[in-house]
């Protein structure tokens, strides 16, 4: 947190087949050591058998799998007279998407389909339809919050 100047987010472009930068960010996510080539064929290669195996346009499902697992509420660590307290707190737009972004990823890593395309399809769909492993994360930061709602008052 800088003293002197205000820092300046950095927006991707918008990615050339949906025009999203939300499709941007989560490729750029899925990116690793720098091959976006590789990323961008991986996430668009998924958009298309999603198309194949849900019979529906991809964005609107991806989308939708988007906002299924961005979290509203996440616990948060707070030392208060020599304690350490989860405290629930609400969470912003910006850290719901990367949140959503980062399990969405981490889910369909450590699904046991072949192909990484294979994963990602599967776990967006799954996604969009409210279970999946990236939902059950969410879900489980919710009975974190719900359950450490009494220190709710230690928001800071």
């Amino acid at each position: 947190m800088p003293r002197r100047k205000e820092i300046v987010r950095r927006i991707p472009d918008p990615d050339w087949r949906f025009e999203s930068r939300l499709v941007s960010k989560f490729i750029n996510s899925l990116m690793i050591q720098g091959k976006k080539s590789t990323a961008e064929t991986i996430f668009y290669k998924a958009m298309d058998l999603i198309e194949e195996r849900a019979k529906q346009e991809p964005l609107p499902v991806f989308e939708k799998a988007m906002k299924n697992v961005g979290p509203v509420v996440m616990v948060r660590s707070r030392r208060v007279g020599g304690s350490v307290y989860q405290v629930p707190s609400e969470v912003r737009d910006d850290q719901q998407r990367a949140f959503a972004i980062r399990w969405l990823i981490i889910a369909a890593r450590g699904r046991t389909e072949n192909t990484m395309i294979e994963r990602l399809a599967n776990e967006l769909i799954a996604a969009s339809k409210a279970e999946g492993a990236a939902v059950r994360r969410k879900e489980e930061t919710y009975r974190m919050a719900d359950a450490n709602r009494a220190f709710a008052h230690y928001r800071w």
